[in-house]
């Protein structure tokens, strides 16, 4: 089948020729793979990038240039019957980020969520009807698969705002041990922990991830969110009386949060959220959340943004050290993950795949969304350049206030790359400037 020219045969055997500088992260994840299945994740990376279109498991073939000389069978059974965990590379994508973009002697900033991809049919393994905000009409549910998401956040020199690089996924399973998000995340930030040895993890979610499973959480581990309305929270365990007796684990409680809030005594703080610097009023508050963290002690922060009297928003973290303004731009963060999920189901293609066995649908979100997290890992260290923006107002000059690449550009670029390099396959080495430049100049041509 297809050609028997010596190309067609090489690609036979070993698939597509990635770039060297995006082959050297491909080649982190070789010990997670056979020697038969490693160049097919591999070939399904790169198909997934190239491809403009449909990114279903075919498609991914498509856009690796291998339709005509793969069979369509090995695409598939690389989701659904390969012997490969996701965990493993979850753990290993975890460590390849950490490396690359986060500072040796910084803690590890993660945020959490998760998000619907939906499906249709009945046999769609784990598919069900689930919260979905997204949803238009008043009733926000939808069908398909829901999957936890971790999320790594980075900042990198050539942007204002933080970008979230998914690492780790759990599917939600209803009926099961697996049906719990607090559960899932606890699960996922442990399992983090442990691809992390000796590392500071802060953690922040939105106020849906609180409850009694975040009770002993690892002393590496700090978790913030936000404080809901009617939380119930109590004074700090009193001294032993050196009575007979259990000691108490929790003080009286105290006041709603409203009435708390016009006791508390505010101070300004300086806090860079949301790409722009704000000065806003703030007070802590130590005390117990009883029913979510139990005895731990916590530190509750205040936030008045644009009340005279009262505050916005409440916000609850176990890290004691962290200062008012740290927490607030800690939180501010975790929407972040929000832009991320979105890239990755309108630009990524993450969630196009129609599979419906227990093993390809466990594993081809997690494929894609890893994918999505090394391309942007491959722009951060080998394909920015400082005249992309130059390069992309030219082609748009109606954009005058774009000052930064956006995540579009960062898969844009590296489509450009991976296409370009088919060209050469005998020499993997990066392409330089003046090649893309003329590779892009002949599309820009060929486009008019």
């Amino acid at each position: 089948m297809g050609s028997s020219s010596p190309q067609a045969k090489t690609a036979e055997r070993h698939g597509v020729s990635p770039p060297g500088s995006l082959a050297a992260l491909l080649a982190e994840f070789r010990g997670c793979f056979s020697a038969w299945t490693f160049p097919v994740f591999c070939a399904l990376a790169c198909g997934l990038v190239s491809q403009a279109a449909s990114r279903t498991v075919c498609g991914m073939l498509v856009g690796a240039g291998l339709s005509q000389t793969w069979s369509h069978h090995r695409a598939h059974r690389f989701f659904s019957h390969a012997r490969w965990q996701v965990e493993q590379v979850s753990a290993v994508a975890a460590r390849l980020v950490v490396r690359l973009l986060v500072a040796t002697d910084a803690a590890v900033l993660v945020a959490i969520d998760d998000t619907l991809f939906h499906r249709r049919g009945p046999k769609v393994h784990a598919a069900s009807w689930f919260h979905d905000g997204s949803a238009i009409g008043k009733a926000k549910v939808g069908y398909g698969n829901n999957w936890v998401i971790l999320a790594i956040v980075v900042r990198l020199g050539f942007l204002n705002r933080p970008l979230a690089l998914p690492v780790g996924f759990a599917l939600v399973k209803k009926n099961s041990d697996n049906s719990s998000r607090l559960v899932l995340a606890r699960r996922l930030v442990e399992a983090l922990g442990a691809a992390l040895p000796g590392r500071c993890i802060h953690v922040v979610a939105d106020s849906a991830y609180a409850g009694k499973a975040l009770r002993g959480l690892s002393g590496s581990v700090t978790w913030t969110t936000r404080l809901r309305s009617n939380a119930s929270l109590y004074d700090l365990a009193p001294p032993r009386t050196g009575r007979r007796g259990r000691p108490r684990l929790k003080g009286n409680k105290l006041s709603s949060l409203a009435a708390l809030a016009t006791t508390m005594t505010f101070a300004p703080a300086t806090v860079t959220r949301y790409g722009s610097t704000t000065t806003v009023s703030t007070a802590v508050l130590r005390c117990l959340w009883y029913g979510v963290f139990g005895p731990q002690q916590v530190q509750v922060v205040f936030v008045r943004d644009r009340s005279k009297n009262g505050y916005d928003i409440a916000l609850v973290t176990t890290d004691l050290g962290a200062t008012a303004a740290q927490v607030i731009e800690r939180y501010a963060a975790r929407w972040s993950i929000e832009v991320a999920i979105e890239d990755a189901k309108q630009l990524g293609g993450v969630g196009q795949a129609r599979n419906r066995l227990e093993r390809a649908v466990e594993r081809t979100v997690p494929f894609g969304l890893v994918v999505n997290t090394l391309a942007i890992c491959w722009y951060a260290t080998a394909g920015h350049h400082p005249g992309d923006v130059e390069a992309a107002r030219a082609l748009a000059p109606w954009y005058r206030q774009k000052v930064q690449p956006s995540v579009l550009d960062m898969f844009a670029k590296l489509r450009h790359v991976i296409i370009a390099a088919q060209f050469r396959p005998v020499d993997p080495a990066p392409l330089t400037s003046q090649e893309i430049s003329i590779v892009r100049l002949a599309w820009e041509g060929v486009a008019v």
